[in-house]
């Protein structure tokens, strides 16, 4: 009786084990040139698969129940994209193709909960939410001209926050109706956005102006501006929320703001000083754009777009450990976690 006790432990070790193993995490990569999304193994680096997407590929997102995953396809320059791509993250392949309005330019994203997805339009001027399942949109809230870009949700609030790069302002849209809220004047060239929810703040990156801009969410008023020279452009909040991220893309690296205190507490070099970049609108530079947090707050990810890279930061230390290879000009970048291992 013993020894078929033992037995039977030892079984179910061994398949908790498997099972274990058996999981995979991964960061995507939107390669904006290359037209491709790449799924990168979150530990090595090595490429697990590469997929196609629409052309221009800008953001990506993961749903909250870590079952698909979702691209904008922005389209290149005098040729408007007007699609998402939708990826199966359990297969590992391209579950379906959204078609939205002619001339539309997806750009932002965030989901809502693990069904609906909130999406810039910027050729349109519309902030929509389209039904996954669907594939519909099923609300539409039109937003001030002037190019809304990026968006980030409120979870307490079921708001959506759109940056709009032409007025230098964010807007505040209600989820539950599409009507929008408020305007709030940040800085010119307002574009990355973060919500830090346990402070109901939102973070706004104003390329132009230099500065990121700190909005009470209740109030909607600018409560903190704060420098950050350099063409500040995307910004994330850390899993503990003690810290956002700021990707500074002419200065080639990523400033670190301290929640409470709002002070600039590490400035991160992410540009290899071995490596030649390829010139852009913004000089010839690493053009750190995309970043992306790990859930268990240990790592950062930078898309280093001029050299076709992403920089690994350590969070511990603030400083870049690894470079990865991408495909032609990364952008958007997300982390999936515990998804099945490749066969």
């Amino acid at each position: 009786m013993r020894t078929t006790i033992k037995l039977l432990v030892a079984f179910v070790l061994v398949v908790f084990a498997s099972a274990t193993m058996a999981q995979t995490d991964v960061l995507l990569v939107g390669n904006k040139s290359g037209h491709t999304l790449w799924m990168l193994d979150l530990h090595s680096g090595e490429r697990i698969v590469e997929l196609p997407t629409g052309v221009g590929p800008h953001e990506v997102e993961v749903s909250p129940d870590g079952r698909r995953a979702v691209v904008s396809n922005y389209g290149e320059r005098g040729t408007p994209g007007s699609s998402l791509t939708v990826i199966d993250l359990a297969t590992r392949s391209v579950a379906q193709t959204i078609a939205l309005d002619a001339g539309s330019r997806p750009h932002g994203l965030a989901f809502i909960d693990a069904q609906r997805i909130a999406v810039t339009l910027e050729g349109i001027d519309q902030l929509a939410v389209v039904d996954l399942d669907t594939g519909e949109i099923v609300q539409r809230a039109p937003v001030a001209a002037g190019l809304a870009h990026m968006v980030a949700v409120h979870p307490n609030q079921n708001s959506a926050w759109v940056t709009n790069l032409g007025t230098g302002t964010v807007e505040k849209v209600d989820l539950s109706n599409a009507e929008v809220l408020g305007v709030i004047e940040t800085g010119e060239g307002a574009e990355g956005v973060a919500v830090v929810a346990e402070r109901n703040e939102i973070w706004v990156t104003n390329r132009a102006a230099n500065t990121v801009s700190v909005v009470d969410a209740e109030s909607m008023e600018v409560v903190a501006e704060l420098a950050s020279p350099g063409f500040p452009i995307r910004a994330a909040v850390t899993p503990d929320q003690q810290y956002v991220l700021v990707t500074n893309a002419v200065a080639n690296q990523v400033a670190v703001f301290a929640v409470d205190s709002r002070e600039r507490v590490a400035d991160i070099v992410v540009a290899d000083p071995e490596a030649e970049y390829r010139p852009s609108l913004l000089g010839t530079t690493a053009l750190p754009i995309g970043l992306a947090i790990a859930p268990n707050g240990e790592r950062a990810f930078v898309a280093i777009s001029g050299g076709d890279q992403v920089a690994v930061i350590d969070l511990r230390t603030w400083t870049v450990v690894d470079r990865w290879q991408t495909g032609r000009e990364p952008d958007a970048l997300a982390v999936a976690v515990g998804l099945p291992a490749p066969e």
